[in-house]
């Protein structure tokens, strides 16, 4: 099932959500927010889509 899949990729982009955020806004204030936001947004993204391929769909029937 994909829901297996999505138990471990949803938590784990919202974490790299929340970490891009809070490095980005304490490192590179001088960045637009908006920018900063975008680059978060696209950080966990990315992270969401490899975590997905990565993780094996049928992981409990071995």
């Amino acid at each position: 099932m994909k829901t297996k899949r999505f138990m471990f990729v949803i938590p784990i982009t919202i974490i790299v959500l929340v970490v891009a955020i809070w490095m980005l806004n304490g490192g590179y204030s001088e960045i637009e927010p908006s920018i900063r936001l975008m680059i978060a947004i696209g950080a966990a993204i990315f992270s969401g889509v490899i975590s997905y391929f990565l993780f094996p769909e049928n992981e409990g029937k071995r």
